[in-house]
């Protein structure tokens, strides 16, 4: 069955490349004369390998299932391997056109035949290769009916075990009359062949034949269905705008917060497990939930290392974050979902422990699978295909989407279970999936257009009030505008989120407030301005009584000093029966000194009810604003996906051009090798080519003494050197004269 890959133009067509070198290298071997122990040559096989690999990881079970008969059966025609193959006709031929199109198997005149190299890395069925004169099914058959009970049992465990045994003391060359024991009743009938070592293996036409003239029990084309239940539309599309509004708050909030008071970077580069307790904490989510936040905040760009005023690494947002709150809550979660699409950051291993026993930990360089950004995109593409009103079912819908995707890309099944499992989790807690289905918004983003409009219409529109209360509470009876949330969390409290969120005022916020420079009739303004009800007394009367005691002690810097205008207040300080491990002592009836650091100092005074404020070295009230602090975004997200375009662009247009210029010099290349020629000799045959505007094939050896063939255009001759158009990296380049030792005219 054909499937549709994931890959981009560049990697199909450098895949495609490599496996078509595997086909010269390994089917046509005098094409390639190196040494025997040539570095190149052991390079290409390398690289060989690494390409045979990368294609047969994008294959289903039903194409690996092919490609392992035919390697099983040899080479053979379209029609034998699908009475070979336990699938449907069409099947095989879809399967067939696949490995055909990645070069896994080419065709002859005599048949199909997958690459040598491929024999050792597909083993499905389990099965050797078919003797070189097997016998027809038909005697295989009726040397399996002449079996004893035993003799048939034991074929069939060394069938289940792999195809290979021990012989044992049984004799391998005896007629099937005098055969003593089931082994050698299986010997005498060449059910099973002798090796090397004492080792019997079973030849695979016997295999197939125990299968009933299959390679596989069971049917390879069969995909697994997805455990589906009914859910409306709306229903998933309500929970899933609303997973979208709280994963987008919550990355403003936690960056937010981060801006005023950064964590630590650890030397390894990750996030440090208490820093993300405490994120988890302050967020209302669970632990697992804000590394994901903190991945996909980074994945955008909007999140990066950079050094604090001390010159220690912390994590801060980045100057992008600035630009990204300025837009639409629609706009802003695109950006991050579309970031967490092409991530393969794998955050589903935070918390969890290496091989070695280590904690993996958030941000850290080594959180990246290969596979992931794939098995992500496949899990989200199998749920868009149910229809709408279909969803996972409880329980059994995610393990039957694992069992989809495994059979979809069978050679990862660990790892692509993990992975699937982690998809559809992060998927709901960012608003893509909602209720177990697809969100109509999501399945217009994984088609490749743009969601903005489809989200934006679920989404509340946010509001610019809140409905003050008389026990020092306010209401949020909806999203409120970005600004007005900000103002808001300085003079008050957040106690709940959810629907509405509610604010509470306390003397410890509203002197925040007054600590970044507010004054009281500053907060009674705001208050004032964004109430839809009355401001009720208590509250008006909390931040006047906060007023009044702010400020009525100053502190500074002697170690610390403190000084007021009214004695009393420093006596009754002075004698409080907690103020003894202060160490405070009179100097003067409105001046206290204290040994107490002032970062010390100042939360202890608070403890015991005062309310002081530092006081600058020109006697002016210290205002204690935390700055908020931004890194560079970095350079991979500063031109957005324009500039991993060109980069694909332009890695396939080289690989076009290479090809090309290969396919140019193969046809050009002489039946017999060149006269090496002196460089004398090349220099007169350049200069020949330049005049005549030919072009010409040749040979190079290059300063690691490897040796190639290039199609090029001479321009000119001069010093040594020659300046031509080289076909294969479509530029201009300088050769050395004496580094070349053919040079052949090429025609038209």
């Amino acid at each position: 069955m054909a499937t549709t890959g994931y890959r981009t133009l560049a990697d199909q067509l450098r895949s495609w490349s490599d496996t078509r070198l595997s086909l010269l290298l390994h089917e046509r071997p005098d094409l390639a004369t190196p040494a025997p122990h040539d570095s190149g040559q052991l390079a290409s096989r390398a690289a060989t390998r690494s390409s045979l690999l990368r294609a047969l990881d994008q294959l289903t079970r039903a194409e690996l299932c092919v490609l392992d008969a035919l390697v099983v059966v040899g080479q053979t025609t379209e029609a034998a391997l699908s009475t070979v193959v336990h699938a449907r006709p069409e099947a095989v031929a879809n399967a067939v056109r696949r490995l055909l199109d990645l070069a896994l198997a080419w065709e002859t005149p005599q048949g199909i035949r997958a690459l040598t190299a491929v024999a050792e890395l597909v083993t499905i069925s389990g099965l050797h290769p078919v003797s070189p004169e097997s016998p027809t099914p038909e005697e295989v058959q009726q040397r399996l009916d002449e079996l004893s009970p035993a003799a048939r049992a034991l074929l069939e465990h060394v069938l289940e075990a792999g195809g290979e045994a021990t012989a044992g003391s049984s004799r391998h060359t005896v007629l099937p009359e005098d055969a003593e024991t089931p082994a050698e009743e299986l010997l005498a009938r060449r059910l099973l062949v002798p090796r090397s070592g004492g080792v019997v293996v079973m030849p695979g036409e016997v295999g197939i034949a125990l299968r009933g003239g299959h390679t596989t029990t069971e049917p390879v084309d069969v995909v697994p269905e997805l455990a589906t239940s009914e859910r409306s539309r709306e229903l998933v599309d309500r929970a899933a705008s609303g997973a979208a509004f709280e994963a987008v708050r919550r990355v403003e909030l936690l960056l937010d917060g981060w801006g005023l008071a950064p964590p630590n970077a650890l030397r390894s580069g990750g996030l440090g497990v208490r820093d993300l307790k405490a994120t988890a904490t302050s967020l209302h989510v669970d632990e697992p939930t804000a590394a994901l936040l903190i991945e996909v905040a980074s994945a955008a760009g909007l999140l990066a290392t950079s050094a604090d005023p001390d010159g220690n690494p912390v994590w801060i947002p980045t100057d992008a974050f600035d630009r990204w709150t300025e837009l639409p809550v629609a706009e802003r979660w695109t950006a991050l979902v579309r970031a967490w699409l092409a991530s393969p950051r794998m955050a589903g291993l935070v918390g969890s422990r290496d091989p070695q026993g280590k904690v993996w930990n958030a941000l850290a360089p080594e959180l990246a699978g290969s596979f992931q950004v794939e098995s992500r995109r496949m899990a989200l593409d199998a749920l868009a295909e149910l229809p709408p009103g279909e969803v996972l079912a409880t329980g059994t819908g995610v393990p039957s989407l694992v069992q989809r995707v495994v059979w979809l890309r069978p050679r990862r099944p660990r790892t692509r279970a993990d992975q699937v499992a982690w998809a559809v989790d992060e998927a709901s807690v960012l608003g893509l999936v909602g209720a177990g289905g697809i969100a109509s918004y999501a399945r217009v983003l994984l088609a490749g257009d743009e969601p903005t409009a489809s989200l934006a219409a679920l989404l509340p529109e946010p509001v610019d009030h809140v409905l003050l209360q008389a026990d020092l509470t306010a209401v949020a009876p909806g999203p409120l505008e970005s600004q007005l949330a900000r103002k808001l969390q300085l003079v008050a409290d957040v106690e709940s989120r959810g629907g509405a969120t509610v604010y509470r005022f306390t003397s410890t916020s509203v002197r925040r407030a007054l600590d970044t420079g507010w004054s009281a009739a500053e907060v009674h303004e705001f208050v004032g301005s964004v109430s839809r009800t009355p401001v009720p007394q208590p509250l008006s009367y909390l931040v006047d009584d906060t007023a009044r005691t702010f400020g009525s002690i100053r502190v500074g810097h002697a170690e610390a000093f403190l000084r007021a205008d009214d004695e009393t207040a420093l006596t009754e300080l002075l004698h409080h029966p907690k103020a003894g491990p202060l160490g405070l002592r009179r100097i003067a009836p409105t001046v206290l000194i204290t040994s107490t650091p002032l970062d010390v100092l100042l939360p202890r005074l608070r403890d015991l009810g005062a309310a002081p404020v530092v006081e600058a070295a020109d006697g002016t009230v210290h205002v204690a604003r935390p700055d908020q602090l931004r890194a560079r975004t970095p350079r991979e997200h500063r031109g957005g996906g324009a500039v991993r375009a060109a980069r694909e662009s332009a890695q396939a247009a080289h690989a076009v051009t290479a090809i090309r210029a290969g396919d140019r010099a193969e046809s050009a290349r002489p039946a017999m090798p060149a006269e090496t020629l002196t460089p004398t000799g090349s220099m007169a045959a350049l200069r020949e080519a330049v005049e005549a505007g030919d072009t010409v094939l040749i040979g190079y050896v290059d300063n690691q003494g490897t040796s190639s063939e290039r199609l090029v255009d001479p321009i000119r001759v001069e010093g040594g050197s020659l300046t031509a158009h080289d076909h294969r990296s479509d530029d201009v380049r300088t050769f050395a004269v004496h580094r070349i030792t053919t040079v052949r005219p090429v025609t038209a």
